[in-house]
């Protein structure tokens, strides 16, 4: 039986990317970490070159659009493991960056709902046995200022009117993320919301003003590692809370 805390991260595929950072971050501090992406080719590249780095991380398959690639990785996870101590919600899109709400496509609309609210919603049922399983759980949902009503600089009440599917499905997010922390209080299964921030993931962000993504996976890890007294239902930005 694995005596380490295993960790779950959705959505690395990309070495510049919040997943890769935060599962580098968490191998260093002695957790064992899962990365998966639906290219599985992707992940497993990663996987050997932090193995290279010593750090304990291994890949596997994962699209979390795909009810029965959920379903197999849990299996796996469950033969290999028996538990998961850590869920880490990180894969989405955000492939609507022009329109607004009155020239949305919404067959695009349902996608993106799909991608950032039906398929962590997916991960999270099917990886919910292998949790209660775990003596800390902790669910982390990656999500956005841009879900908000009230970031300084992203919210609702502040943002320019496109990315407008974006920003709802983040909503969205945050509020499943509410409601599952209120359901699993009594299994012990602290669940919260963390904005990572403007992060540089892609080339030119940087100059126009993105944190580095170290920064940006640390609010991450700071969900990931709470004690057990730590607050669940939340919302947060480098492990301050945030109103949404």
């Amino acid at each position: 039986m694995e005596s380490r805390n295993i960790v779950l991260i959705t959505g690395v595929s990309r070495k510049e990317g919040l997943g890769y950072e935060t599962a580098r971050q968490l191998a260093g501090d002695g957790y064992k970490v899962i990365i998966t992406a639906r290219d599985y080719k992707k992940a497993e590249a990663l996987a050997t070159g932090l193995q290279q780095e010593n750090l304990d991380v291994l890949s596997m398959g994962l699209d979390i659009s795909n009810a029965e690639s959920v379903a197999q990785c849990a299996q796996e996870v469950a033969g290999r493991f028996g538990r998961l101590d850590v869920l880490i919600n990180n894969a989405g899109v955000m492939t609507d960056l022009t329109s607004s709400v009155v020239t949305a496509d919404l067959d695009v609309v349902w996608s993106n709902f799909d991608s950032n609210l039906l398929g962590p919603w997916r991960v999270t049922q099917s990886f919910l046995p292998l949790l209660k399983k775990s003596h800390q759980p902790r669910i982390v949902n990656v999500t956005s200022g841009m879900g908000t009503y009230d970031d300084p600089v992203f919210g609702f009440n502040h943002f320019p009117g496109v990315l407008s599917t974006y920003a709802l499905t983040k909503l969205a997010f945050n509020a499943l993320t509410v409601k599952a922390a209120k359901e699993l209080k009594d299994e012990r299964i602290l669940v919260n919301a963390v904005c990572p921030g403007f992060t540089a993931t892609y080339d030119g962000l940087k100059e126009q003003g993105a944190r580095p993504v170290q920064d940006g996976a640390k609010s991450i890890v700071w969900a990931a590692t709470l004690p057990a007294d730590g607050p669940t239902g939340g919302f947060f930005r480098d492990g301050i809370a945030l109103p949404w």
